[in-house]
């Protein structure tokens, strides 16, 4: 698997599996047990990063942005740069979406599910070798 998780980010998930936010308990109960027909994980570390949500098949990792994210948008871009390398598309919603449009938000998602059900999986490997490759600044 190419985007093998290291060490530091598998024991960052776990603490933040147990500190989730409403906003992403409200989204983990509509997601969780392949609601939705597939099977996500929540909190899941892609190489050095860590995915809110992911599905492995098809490939798709749903972030929920809150405030500080309007502050760090070139960091999200490489991360999202780093998630499409390794094949995966990326939602992103804003972190109070859950809790205000939930079905909304699993509509948008199962639509997009649908949409790369469809569609060829990469064969190549990623040329990063499953490395989060967002350098410090």
């Amino acid at each position: 698997m190419q985007y093998q998780a290291n060490s530091r980010a598998r024991s960052n998930a776990v603490v933040l599996r147990r500190a989730m936010t409403d906003s992403e308990r409200k989204l983990w109960s509509g997601l969780r047990g392949e609601q939705l027909g597939v099977k996500f994980r929540r909190q899941h570390p892609l190489g050095s990063c860590i995915a809110d949500f992911a599905c492995l098949e098809p490939r798709l990792v749903v972030e929920l942005d809150g405030s500080q994210h309007q502050e760090q948008a070139e960091y999200d871009a490489r991360r999202d740069a780093f998630f499409h390398a390794q094949g995966f598309a990326v939602l992103r919603f804003p972190a109070n979406a859950p809790l205000l449009e939930l079905e909304g938000v699993l509509q948008a998602i199962a639509h997009q599910l649908a949409a790369l059900q469809h569609q060829p999986s990469p064969s190549q490997p990623s040329p990063s070798g499953g490395r989060c490759q967002i350098p410090k600044e």
